[in-house]
């Protein structure tokens, strides 16, 4: 890639010129926490059994790319959760999740331009649902928390589809989505934040690194550092 370039403060490009056309792109896929979120959900449910710290310490090694194993890592942090219940989800969505600045901005600016949505992510499926109908979104993956007499397992479900939704599945699902909409990946735009939605970036025409870890901020074609996600239409119009 060329060097990159701040376009305005904390809006860096690299390898391309803009403005490019939103009408150019039909689909745009969404990491959640973090990314469409304020939160990262898996450490917010460890905070209700006290194992906040402990749980947000994997979350950050794995998406700073530090643990590769991203199966695993959800697999030790979902397992910390054994014994969170029902209502402290709901309390978390309620008093917690927020949407990201500018998240609402960019979808519904996308939707009006006749894109379809798509949420990915190595998050939940109880979060996920939420969001969808918060925006409008099309099309979600995520993964299950296995609940039993409304309390969590510390397991999750495997789906029709697989197990967990890693870096490797997100990629599947970018593509898959475009197949199922007859598009070129070239015609997909892709937004996260962790080492995790490195690949599914990697697929698509454009990849978007909003608030990101170094290591996404450097592979990415734009880098939104400051502000909203819907800064991403000061290059597309």
């Amino acid at each position: 890639m060329t060097a990159p370039i701040e376009l305005s403060p904390g809006l860096v490009l690299q390898g391309i010129t803009p403005p490019l056309r939103l009408n150019d792109y039909k689909l745009i896929a969404f990491d959640m926490d973090s990314t469409l979120i304020n939160i990262e959900c898996v450490d917010e449910i460890a905070d209700a059994v006290g194992r906040k710290a402990e749980v947000a310490a994997i979350t950050e090694a794995a998406m700073r790319g530090e643990i590769t194993d991203f199966k695993d890592s959800l697999r030790r942090r979902v397992a910390l959760l054994k014994g969170v219940t029902t209502a402290d989800l709901e309390a978390v969505k309620r008093e917690r999740l927020r949407l990201n600045p500018g998240a609402a901005e960019l979808v519904a600016a996308c939707k009006q331009a006749g894109m379809k949505v798509l949420l990915v992510s190595g998050g939940f499926t109880f979060f996920a649902d939420h969001v969808q109908q918060l925006l409008g979104i099309d099309y979600t993956r995520s993964n299950v928390l296995e609940i039993e007499h409304g309390v969590l397992t510390g397991r999750m479900v495997d789906q029709p589809w697989g197990d967990i939704c890693d870096g490797a599945e997100k990629q599947r699902t970018l593509l898959q989505t475009c197949a199922r909409l007859s598009i070129s990946p070239q015609q997909a735009i892709a937004v996260g934040d962790g080492a995790n939605d490195l690949p599914m970036m990697g697929s698509a025409g454009l990849s978007v690194a909003y608030h990101a870890k170094p290591k996404v901020r450097e592979q990415a074609m734009v880098a939104i550092n400051k502000g909203g996600l819907d800064r991403l239409l000061e290059i597309l119009r």
